[in-house]
This record gives structure tokens, sequence and C-alpha cells, in this order.
């Protein structure tokens, strides 16, 4: 890319979110932050960024993240729109994931000992929340939400220490989740799918408020979830006869298509015995690794009638964009490099880290002209009564009983 045309767009992104600074001086240290975290920076801390702005001391850039007057949600909101504009897609995805934040002390805003799939262990850390949009066009991180514990929410002075706001109750990570998908469908930004890991996945309350909006989903779930009138999803994709099984990739790897074996089944709903035709559908889908067979991944998806198994199998594999998001955001914008400890801080300092993750998409899609790689490749490959039946072209479940197409069919 040109460095007129990087100079260029990386303008027109300040200029869209300078309004929201209403001293000269804060758009100036603004500026600074974000060149800072484009730049050829070692470690993009107070220090090093003031270093390659030319500033004496990170007092400027720490005022800027600590103190000064300005709404980080207000800088989110020009980011979904930015992406909307760059990157934005009729069959746009919205990802839902949680990353940890690694911290030494007891004082930065949710900080405790837990679980953190970024290090794979129990850790003392922070854990963000976060939404991510991936088109065709390319990915953006474009929401986030800091995971309060229970240790925090009930300890007052530990959160007036930090700063954070007295309204702010304990939330599950699921409640943020939904708080995410409900701006994210409000803003500019194209949506018309949601999928998560199977933290969120197995919330049916989370399920309900996407069928209520009439967003398909495709959302992975633990092998024990139960689906409404037949039971449990490993059990009932245990009874899938074999050639139920078809070999598809659902996306494009850093090694290749990412191919797995996968068996997919419509569930039953009322329409199926009054004859009425549905205008959404649900689906059990499993995910069957090819080297370790043993390894299945589970998923409840819900879509518009006459959607393909390939498409559902696509947005399944959509989920491991916010992986690429997360891991780019913290190697070239410094998102994991904060040195704040205070609740605002971290909010300023991840939204300005996703701002300058987004304009590197946006130069990424410019390069490439919406490069759209990673197009599905299809290559076919008990005693009691299966509830498995070839029905057209897909494969369909039978219960003993109507299922309610009302309500959610699993719980």
């Amino acid at each position: 890319m040109q460095p007129d045309v990087w100079s260029a767009e990386l303008e027109e992104v300040l200029v869209r979110v300078g309004h929201r600074f209403g001293r000269v001086d804060l758009r100036r240290r603004m500026r600074a932050y974000v060149h800072g975290l484009l730049g050829s920076v070692g470690r993009k801390n107070g220090w090093q960024l003031a270093e390659y702005a030319g500033h004496p001391t990170p007092s400027g850039l720490q005022h800027l993240l600590s103190r000064a007057c300005w709404d980080p949600d207000e800088i989110r909101d020009d980011l979904q729109e930015y992406v909307a504009e760059k990157l934005g897609a009729p069959n746009g995805v919205l990802v839902i994931d949680d990353t940890g934040f690694l911290k030494k002390g007891t004082t930065s805003a949710g900080v405790q000992r837990q679980y953190t799939g970024t290090a794979g262990r129990t850790e003392n850390c922070q854990i963000g929340v976060f939404a991510a949009y991936t088109s065709p066009t390319g990915r953006a991180l474009v929401d986030r939400e800091l995971y309060l514990p229970k240790s925090w929410t009930q300890d007052a002075d530990r959160c007036r220490a930090a700063k954070v706001p007295e309204q702010r109750g304990f939330a599950t990570k699921g409640d943020l989740a939904k708080a995410m998908v409900a701006r994210a469908l409000a803003s500019p930004l194209p949506i018309a799918w949601v999928t998560a890991d199977a933290a969120y996945g197995q919330e049916w309350r989370f399920r309900r408020m996407l069928e209520e909006t009439g967003v398909g989903y495709v959302l992975a779930v633990p092998k024990s979830q139960h689906v409404h009138a037949i039971g449990r999803i490993d059990f009932v994709l245990a009874q899938a006869p074999d050639d139920a099984w078809e070999r598809h990739s659902c996306g494009q790897g850093a090694k290749g298509p990412r191919v797995y074996d996968w068996a997919a089944a419509r569930l039953p709903t009322i329409a199926d015995f009054d004859g009425d035709q549905p205008t959404h559908e649900r689906w059990v889908l499993a995910r069957r690794s090819l080297a370790r067979p043993e390894e299945i991944a589970y998923y409840l998806a819900y879509a518009s009638a006459g959607t393909t198994v390939a498409t559902l199998i696509t947005i399944a594999g959509s989920r491991w964009a916010i992986e690429e998001a997360f891991q780019a955001a913290k190697n070239e914008c410094g998102l994991d490099q904060y040195e704040v400890r205070r609740y605002p801080g971290w909010y300023r300092h991840i939204t300005l880290s996703m701002l300058a993750h987004a304009f590197l998409a946006a130069m990424a899609a410019m390069a490439a002209q919406a490069d759209s790689r990673g197009a599905a490749e299809t290559v076919p490959a008990s005693s009691r009564r299966s509830p498995w039946r070839r029905s057209d072209d897909s494969w369909q479940l039978t219960a003993p009983h109507p299922a309610i197409s009302g309500a959610p069919a699993t719980r």
C-alpha cells in the first residue's frame, strides 16, 4: 500500500473521531496515541508511546487515559460505523468471545484468579468480553466489556478506588454478550448471523434473544446440551448414520482449509406436523476431527428456511475470526500492553487499540480488494429405531411428539 494512501486513510479515521475530544490538546494526544499503537514501538506502554511521540514524559498520554473528559463509548460507535463502511456485507457475522489479560497484583479493575483461555489455565488476570465483525472483506473488533467478578461488585470500596461506576453491578459474561449484540444490531453494521463458543451458546436466554430479533445463529454448545423433545445432543448425533457425515471445509486457516467431518439435521417444528411452512428452522450440527475422530464439537443453529448445511458450516467456521483479530490487535496494536489499572483507563486504551486495528483491517481489505478466500469446498464422503430421516437433500430428526416452534427448542 502506498504511503500516501495509508496516511490519507489514517487521517480520515482520526478526523472521524476527533470531534469526540473537546480540546485541541486532547485531540493531539489521541492522535499521538493512535500513531504510537500503529508504530514500530517495542512495547506499547506509556513511556515507549510517549518516546515515540517525542514527549519528554508519559504524563500527557496518561492524562488522556485517566482524567481527560471524553467518552470511549462514542469512539466505539464511530468505530462501528467505520467498520460498516469498510468491511460491511449483507452476510456479515458478529462473533462473541472473551480473552484474558494477565496482570499482577489486586488493584487493576476486575482482576482476580480466574480461568482464561488465553493461558489455558487459571491465572491472575482481567477478562474482557468482545464482539468482532467478520465478512468476506475482513474482520475487526467492534465492541468490548470488562467482566467484573462478584469479588469486585460486592466490594464497594474496591470498586470506588478503581473508578468503577456506581451503577455497574454484577453481570455474567452472557449478559455482557447480550448487551453488545443489542448494540451491534442497532448500529450500521449489517449483521445476518451471530456465532460464539459454548460458554455463550449454552445459554437459552442468549439464543431466545437472537431468535426474537430474527438473526441467524450457529452457536457451539457442550456435549451435555439438552435438545427439546430429542435429548442430549451427543446421544442424538451418535445415532447419525454413516452417510450423514460429510467432509467439508469450514474456512481457510493458516495452514490451508479447515476440513472436518460434519453431520447436520433439522429439528422438528410444529409446522412439520400441520403443514404450514416455517420462516426459520432450527438445526443440530456436529464437527468431527479427521485426525482424532473422538474429538467432536456440537452446535445449535437457527436459520431462515432453505438455508443450506454448507452455509451453517461456514458460519460455524467464522468463529475463528475473533481469535485472529485478538492475535492481530495484541501483536500489532498493543491491545494487551496497557499499564492502566482503573476502569475508565481500560475502556479508553482498549477502544483506541480497537480503532487502530480496524484501520489496519480496512487497509488490508483495500489492498486485497475484498478477497473472498475461504469458500467451502465439499468432498462427499442402536437397537431403537433411529430418529434420523432423510428429507430431500438434508437430514432431519424426528421426535416422539411435536416440538413447539414458538419457543426455543433447547434448554
